[in-house]
């Protein structure tokens, strides 16, 4: 037989989990968004400016998950070229074009930083 017994009171985690309840350590979520845009259209690499100015997102909410979601909508013959850019693409002559790797270090910080809000949110009195 397992017997917990436990003394003091549980108003930390009953306080820590109707903030959560609330959704409110998530509120930022649409400010982190705007940063997130702002920094990507900076580091896009400039051809024509379309690709850095095609740079969106939005945050979607269901039952117990938030999501922040970057998507960029420059799309050429089906093409997204954000992702061509990123990842490298053949040529219709049969080169190769290398990616250049300019949207991980734009969104690690800003991923870090919505981490280390939620933590101060999570963990606050």
């Amino acid at each position: 037989m397992i017997e917990i017994e436990s003394k003091g009171s549980f108003s930390n985690t009953e306080d820590f989990l109707k903030r959560m309840s609330k959704g409110d350590v998530f509120a930022a979520l649409d400010h982190y968004g705007r940063q997130g845009v702002m920094a990507l259209e900076r580091a896009t690499p400039v051809e024509s400016g379309e690709t850095a100015r095609s740079w969106t997102y939005k945050v979607e909410h269901s039952t117990g998950k938030y999501e922040l979601i970057f998507s960029n909508t420059h799309i050429i013959d089906g093409q997204n070229i954000a992702i061509l850019i990123q990842y490298g693409h053949g040529t219709g002559t049969g080169g190769y074009v290398q990616g250049r790797d300019y949207i991980n270090p734009v969104i690690r910080p800003l991923f870090d930083q919505i981490a280390n809000e939620v933590w101060k949110e999570v963990t606050k009195r």
